[in-house]
């Protein structure tokens, strides 16, 4: 058995917690795309959710950016369980 830096009690603790983010990353861009009418929004003192800070090549926002996260997150989570599920490792070379 090959040792590995991840183990699947990782994986089990991680993924609620990048769920969660997930789903509230999706709830922020349907506030903020105006898909969730503004009266579904928690903000209504201060600082809005559907605020534009900064909108890089006219669609890459805040909210789009924590989306694109946290499903890269979930995406490296579900893979790294399946190779540890199966008994394939992945070697890490060293390079000095």
């Amino acid at each position: 058995m090959v040792p590995t830096p991840v183990s699947k009690s990782v994986i089990k603790f991680s993924l609620p917690l990048a769920a969660t983010g997930w789903l509230i990353s999706v709830y922020h861009n349907l506030l903020y795309y105006k898909i969730l009418p503004e009266s579904a929004a928690p903000c209504v003192q201060g600082v809005s959710c559907t605020t534009v800070f900064i909108k890089w090549f006219g669609f890459v926002t805040i909210p789009f950016l924590s989306f694109v996260a946290y499903t890269l997150i979930l995406i490296l989570l579900f893979l790294t369980y399946r190779i540890l599920a199966h008994d394939k490792y992945i070697i890490f070379y060293r390079f000095w």
